[in-house]
């Protein structure tokens, strides 16, 4: 619950969080609230602030721009070997027929935190596509950083629409089985999503 208020910006970068208070919000003793924020330090989601206090980490956008160019490497790797798996997979293209229908149900309403998890479920439905494990088990420590970021463009009505025209745009591809389309536009579609997220956070930067 800490984590998702950090991605969806309840919890705001740079917020000083209070255990106790934290604590007593979530029902629950300073105990496990200590462990869950000692475990989100060293994901690098919280920073020590004061005497034992944590505070939420400010999101870099160099940072956000370099895990976005090994996401579309990861990403063009799996829509590749989800393409070549389709023909064969009947359950695997239809779990990412059913995540693209969901995601293309959003509209100007949508609550950005499920507006995330529709983006995640996407993307997971290629990597389990792409019959390759390892493939999501590389990228899965970094979705949690990549999740805040998503929040910042997210938050843009326009362009909820367009990620989710490349959303379709990849899909087609690989359940029609063009493994080289698939994988090109998974990488446009990921570098894309990486450059908007950097000038965004900078532009943060500029108006703070």
């Amino acid at each position: 619950r800490i984590l998702e208020a950090i991605t969806d910006r309840t919890l705001l970068p740079g917020q000083r969080i209070r255990q106790n208070e934290l604590a007593e919000k979530l029902g629950v003793s300073r105990q496990p609230v200590s462990h869950a924020l000692h475990l989100l330090h060293k994901q690098g989601l919280v920073a020590e602030s004061g005497r034992r206090g944590f505070e939420v980490t400010q999101l870099d956008p160099e940072r956000i721009r370099q895990l976005y160019e090994v996401r579309g490497a990861i990403d063009a790797l799996a829509a590749r070997l989800a393409a070549e798996r389709a023909a064969t997979d009947a359950a695997g293209c239809a779990a990412l027929e059913i995540a693209l229908h969901a995601g293309c149900g959003i509209d100007r309403r949508t609550p950005l935190a499920e507006l995330i998890a529709l983006d995640v479920a996407f993307h997971s439905a290629i990597y389990r596509l792409s019959g390759n494990p390892a493939l999501e088990e590389m990228i899965a420590p970094q979705w949690p950083h990549m999740r805040r970021s998503m929040a910042t463009v997210l938050a843009e009505l326009d362009y909820r629409e367009s990620a989710w025209s490349e959303h379709e745009a990849i899909a087609a591809a690989i359940l029609t089985g063009n493994a080289e389309d698939a994988e090109a536009a998974a990488q446009a579609h990921a570098l894309t999503a990486g450059r908007r997220t950097e000038e965004r956070l900078r532009a943060l930067d500029k108006a703070a």
